[in-house]
């Protein structure tokens, strides 16, 4: 028999069971997510696909999720339909900040352990931000079906954590939908309903926002307290702006308008306005008629960890990408962007990302969706440096390094944990000490499992760090990280200079022991992706006006004597001395012209692109001599 669904703002508020499932990367949210959908009957076996929530080619490609996505769920249970509102969330690092308004809109959050794998590093961050939040925790072991499933072994794992009996912990498999309906009916049971005042002014908490080319901003919020009413007048508090709403509604796995939105619900709200600066996440929504006076708690800002600048390969392409700049910070509030100037590659911006894999989703968006190419610079960290004269400079791009006698420099640290094999402590400490991490505590939490605790600097984790890590304990290490204030140290600016002039662009704050390995780095790279000229060309490495490597591009020789069919050597020698003195004059008045894919290639830590980027620019030169 047909259920009648419970219409959108009409809703009894004790039917509502508002959950998220938060796990480490790659441990099956998305696919326990999928098996959901299906089981609720509001996506057909016809339309359903893997990843159906990821909606991003990049998202379905790369097989993560990088957007949390939240859809409306019907589900029966004793008789009563309850409505879910379930928001799949991103498992990496670096998306941490996408879980945290993923749990402040939610009651119960569903904790995903992968059965082969066990607690990972993500897994515990996760769950303690839940926790925080004063969340219900479900714990559940998903991808039993596998045949490397130690479902018992892992079970004990998170009893332990959580300190609950073995036995409340569910066994599901999101491949094959095994205990799904089982879980779905735990949720209904254990996570409570929301708590707002329906009969109080609407108060409405802003989660997220995209970009509709057709219609404007289009903005998620859940409703705290209150209704609001299709066609009803709204004001954002915190902005302080009035807005006539085109359309409200829930998302069920589509967008399905509705005539109001109550107490409890998640839905959308289109106001039809195009000006990327008039939605904010974090933001009261409230009606203009029957005004709330108070607005809800925002969510803390982002803070970037990582910096790196972001320059279109044509200088005209600069006013586009300011422009979708703007509208991908509607779809990603931990994006932080400000305009930049190099020497080298013109205007751009200096941009702040939560870690490398969050910078290089950004610019791989820049580039499909908004059709723009790109070059980023190395990425870097921000640094405190105090002069002489007891002046304090922010910087966070190496040409902002201040001349002059420094006095103090200090750099942001992170507390690392790391959960690895025991078998593999010994690599991983070695590790840890070659990147001037300092250990802490080192706990078991299983017979086989370890999890150590580092303090490490920021900049020494953000370039190559994850990627040592995997290799050397055959991929079964996992790393979580979070600041953890600051420290001073002993570093130092690397210039790069190209026939003696400074390129901002290579330039690198490093700690002075590993300046020496970064200047004979640059230098190699540099000599062999910049063409030869018909002067030589020197290349060198510089803290300060002290040269610590050179390497040098010889210079091309043209044959002048081709013309000499015998005869005497005095016209030979007069012919190279003329040469020598031509040369002499060249290489005096000579500028360099850099390529611009020798600065992507030189830029970037892939060695394979530096090979591809080598031969096309020499092909070029060919061309053009």
């Amino acid at each position: 028999m047909a259920v009648q669904h419970n219409q959108p703002g009409f809703t009894d508020q004790s039917l509502i069971r508002n959950f998220c499932i938060i796990a480490h990367i790659d441990h099956g949210k998305s696919t326990v997510a999928d098996r959901i959908l299906q089981l609720s009957g509001i996506v057909s076996d016809r339309e359903m696909h893997d990843q159906f929530l990821d909606r991003m080619d990049i998202e379905q490609e790369r097989g993560i999720t990088i957007k949390s996505q939240a859809v409306r769920v019907p589900w029966i249970a004793d008789g009563k339909e309850y409505t879910l509102g379930m928001i799949d969330t991103p498992g990496h690092v670096d998306f941490t900040y996408e879980v945290s308004r993923a749990l402040a809109a939610c009651e119960g959050a569903v904790l995903l352990v992968d059965a082969t794998q066990g607690i990972e590093a993500q897994t515990l961050s996760n769950l303690y931000m839940a926790i925080d939040h004063d969340l219900t925790i479900i714990p559940v072991l998903n991808k039993i079906d596998l045949p490397s499933a130690e479902p018992d072994k892992h079970a004990k794992e998170i009893a332990g954590l959580l300190g609950c009996p073995e036995s409340d912990i569910l066994r599901v498999s999101g491949k094959t939908g095994e205990g799904i309906r089982e879980l779905l009916d735990r949720i209904v049971v254990e996570v409570p309903p929301p708590h707002g005042d329906a009969r109080a002014p609407a108060r409405a908490m802003i989660f997220d926002s995209v970009y509709d080319s057709y219609r404007g901003i289009v903005t998620y919020i859940r409703m705290i307290d209150g209704e609001i009413k299709s066609r009803q007048k709204i004001r954002m508090m915190g902005l302080g702006t009035v807005h006539d709403p085109i359309e409200l509604g829930v998302i069920s796995p589509d967008m399905t308008p509705t005539k109001a939105l109550g107490a409890g619900e998640v839905g959308y709200v289109i106001t039809g306005v195009k000006d990327v600066g008039q939605s904010k996440v974090g933001d009261t929504i409230t009606t203009e008629q029957d005004p709330a006076t108070t607005a809800l708690p925002g969510y803390r800002d982002p803070h970037p960890m990582v910096y790196a600048g972001l320059f279109p390969v044509d200088n005209a392409d600069f006013p586009d990408l300011r422009e979708a700049l703007d509208k991908l910070k509607l779809n990603d509030a931990a994006l932080i962007y400000e305009p930049e100037t190099s020497v080298a590659l013109g205007f751009g911006f200096r941009c702040g990302f939560l870690g490398l894999l969050h910078m290089e989703i950004v610019a791989e968006r820049l580039s499909r969706e908004f059709d723009l190419d790109l070059i980023s610079t190395a990425p870097n960290v921000t640094y405190d440096v105090t002069m002489e004269d007891g002046k304090v400079h922010h910087v966070t791009n190496p040409s902002e390094f201040p001349d002059g006698k420094v006095k103090k420099i200090v750099e942001p640290v992170v507390s690392a944990d790391i959960i690895t094999p025991k078998e593999f402590i010994g690599s991983v400490m070695e590790l840890c000490q070659d990147h001037r991490g300092q250990m802490g505590t080192m706990e078991y939490i299983s017979e086989d499992r370890v999890e150590m605790h580092y303090t490490m600097p920021l900049a020494e984790i953000v370039f190559d760090f994850f990627d040592q890590l995997k290799s050397r304990t055959k991929g079964y290490a996992s790393l979580d990280y979070h600041e953890s204030g600051e420290q001073s140290a002993d570093l130092v600016k690397v210039d790069i200079l190209i026939q003696g002039e400074k390129v901002d662009a290579f330039s690198a704050v490093v700690h002075r022991d590993k300046a020496y390995a970064y200047g004979v780095m640059m230098t190699k790279k540099l000599r062999e992706l910049i063409p030869r000229q018909q002067f030589e060309i020197p290349i060198q490495a510089a803290i300060g006006s002290r040269i610590i490597a050179r390497e040098t591009i010889r210079a091309l020789r043209k044959d002048v004597l081709a013309k000499c069919y015998g005869g005497d050597i005095t016209r030979k020698r007069k012919l190279l001395e003329k040469q020598k003195a031509g040369k002499k004059r060249m290489k005096m008045l000579g500028r360099v012209e850099v390529p611009q894919e020798a600065f992507i290639a030189a830029l970037s830590t892939d060695d394979s692109t530096d090979r591809d980027t080598r031969d096309k620019i020499r092909a070029a030169a060919k061309k053009d001599s």
